[in-house]
């Protein structure tokens, strides 16, 4: 075992932390206010590789493996959980499910343009009945010969309006159940496809989060991602991955919620010395430093399988499992170290708090990992 990171791993690990603390620290609380998305920022990402990571350079992206993926994601998780959750659905379910599954045609006309971050793309599975529950998809999208007519609505999706591409998972057949489900290639401006308003949300607020509506539109058969029925199988593999992005993403807001925490404790005072000298404040630090420490390597262990070919499905579900928990559990300490200071929004850690909540519910809730986890683990 190997536990030593490589000279590239460093220096993207490197790079990605130097852009979260130069371009994405600044204005991040005023973001959050406003719920801005950080376009600015997220163009910066795809011109220096950021969203096309994992993605062939033949397709315009940067070749790079999974651990350096979940490296630069716990980085920019630290600073803005807004803008990585950008970059997770740009390449671990856009991206990735095109490059793994899509046509060379589809990989030419949309992945060159999505892994340069030239344009965004989006996953559209959620629905206002299907949830956790992906096997009872109530859009549908009917074969009419040359095209599919595409009906139904979709629910919480990230990069809901400022995507151009959308990947939409729809019933084609309902006898046929999951079997009979397609993943569609849908655009931005095809008639009959609407946009809803932006979801008022607790955390991730940066983030624009939007249902989906679509009425009589006409997909191309062209524009279908593998063979028919394949669509609740693409959408299952490629959330595997997406997993690990997620959990990535709670461990950089668990990390930089500690970051903050261990700087404030060395540096405010009680009772004639700096609160890190007491047992109270040193052991919650202590806990931190472990809890995020396991967390670290349950998620470069799942980018490791995803790397050498092995089955990530359960170790992506430990690793969302357990990082959200450990962001949760974390950034709640986080502010209690902080005391009144941490209420406020100016010491970041309120922020962190928010937005760790959402790792614990999309991409799969916790439930749904302990049910992947515990399916696994009966089944040898």
């Amino acid at each position: 075992m190997d536990f030593k990171l490589t000279e590239e791993h460093l220096m993207i690990q490197a790079a990605a932390r130097d852009f979260a603390q130069a371009e994405l620290l600044p204005g991040v609380i005023e973001r959050d206010e406003k719920q801005e998305f950080p376009r600015e920022q997220i163009k910066k990402m795809g011109e220096l590789g950021f969203m096309g990571m994992m993605v062939d350079p033949k397709y315009g992206g940067s070749g790079l493996d999974t651990i350096s993926y979940v490296l630069a994601m716990e980085e920019i998780s630290k600073i803005d959980a807004s803008a990585s959750v950008v970059m997770s659905v740009n390449n671990s379910l856009v991206c990735w499910g095109l490059q793994t599954f899509g046509t060379e045609e589809q990989k030419q006309k949309y992945l060159t343009r999505l892994a340069t971050g030239e344009i965004i793309g989006a996953f559209c599975l959620s629905e206002p009945e299907a949830g956790s529950d992906a096997t009872s998809q109530k859009t549908t999208a009917i074969d009419k010969g040359e095209y599919y007519l595409l009906n139904g609505t979709k629910n919480w999706i990230t990069n809901g309006s400022t995507a151009d591409i959308y990947l939409v998972i729809a019933q084609t057949d309902v006898e046929k159940r999951h079997k009979g489900i397609n993943a569609l290639i849908i655009e931005k401006g095809m008639p009959g496809f609407e946009i809803g308003p932006k979801e008022q949300k607790l955390g991730i607020r940066g983030s624009d989060t939007h249902s989906l509506m679509f009425t009589d539109v006409k997909v191309p058969k062209e524009n279908r991602i593998g063979e028919d029925g394949f669509g609740f199988k693409f959408a299952m593999k490629t959330l595997s991955g997406g997993r690990i992005g997620i959990a990535a993403q709670a461990l950089g807001i668990a990390s930089g919620a500690y970051e903050l925490a261990l700087k404030y404790s060395k540096e405010r005072k009680a009772f004639g010395t700096e609160i890190c000298n007491h047992q109270a404040i040193a052991f919650k630090l202590a806990d931190m430093a472990v809890h995020i420490e396991a967390a670290r390597h349950l998620c470069l262990k799942a980018a490791w399988d995803k790397d050498n070919g092995q089955n990530y499905d359960i170790s992506g579900a430990m690793a969302k499992l357990y990082a959200s928990q450990v962001a949760m559990d974390t950034t709640v300490e986080a502010v209690q170290v902080h005391g009144g200071n941490g209420y406020v929004k100016e010491y970041h850690v309120e922020r962190l708090m928010r937005d760790a909540k959402i790792t614990q519910i999309y991409e799969g809730t916790s439930e749904i990992q302990k049910i992947v986890i515990s399916r696994a683990i009966l089944s040898q």
